[in-house]
């Protein structure tokens, strides 16, 4: 049995750059620098690994549970007024839900991750969807959440290839030793030596056929 798990934000939707201006948001509010790296560590983070990153490196008041809610409570108002997808998202789903088993790996909390993928219409087309928050907090590039979209889908991940577009969400999928198909995003783009853990390095969306999947995967 083979299995495709895509990854969602940067790689289905074009939501990367929306969540990087939402928390900044928050350190504007305050009056607070934003620090060099944080965009780039933040994303793939768990709820729990972002929240308290805002809370405790950039130094947003409150709790990192107050951090989490603002933050997503900006996400969903973002969403309610349209959710951006990235080119040809919908249908390489749908090519890859034709031939394989599919399964949904992200850091986006349970909540949007249920909206974006009612939103997109794909619902019933994800044997699993998993998000971060829901393993205690770990957040890619740990292997976790694509460890357990494997075990809930019932296949080795060896036999399994994921599709992600960042340095965290790369590193995250080859550690838990699926195939990794990199479609890298605009935004934060990952460094060369990132993209050099992929098996494949796509321009889009449209590049993902079942014919390359099946390569990778050496079946017929």
């Amino acid at each position: 049995m083979t299995a495709v798990v895509f990854d969602l934000d940067g790689t289905l939707t074009d939501t990367e750059h929306i969540w990087d201006g939402v928390r900044r948001g928050l350190a504007d509010a305050e009056g607070l620098p934003w620090p060099e790296d944080a965009s780039r560590a933040m994303m793939g983070m768990s709820t729990q690994q972002w929240s308290a990153y805002l809370s405790e490196v950039v130094g947003v008041a409150g709790t990192a549970q107050d951090a989490a809610r603002k933050t997503i409570d900006g996400m969903a108002a973002s969403y309610a007024s349209g959710l951006h997808l990235l080119p040809g998202a919908v249908e390489a789903v749908r090519r890859m839900h034709a031939r394989w088993p599919l399964g949904l790996a992200s850091s986006s909390p349970r909540v949007l991750i249920d909206e974006a993928v009612a939103t997109m219409g794909l619902a019933g087309l994800f044997v699993a969807t998993v998000s971060t928050e829901e393993l205690n907090g770990a957040g890619k590039p740990a292997p976790d959440v694509y460890l357990e979209v494997c075990r809930r889908i019932g296949v080795d991940p060896g036999s399994a290839v994921a599709v992600e577009d960042a340095h965290n969400g790369i590193l995250s999928a080859h550690a838990a030793g699926l195939k990794v198909v990199a479609v890298p995003p605009h935004f934060n783009p990952p460094p060369a030596s990132t993209l050099a853990l992929a098996d494949v390095v796509l321009d889009s969306l449209d590049e993902l056929t079942t014919d390359l999947v099946a390569d990778l995967l050496g079946v017929a």
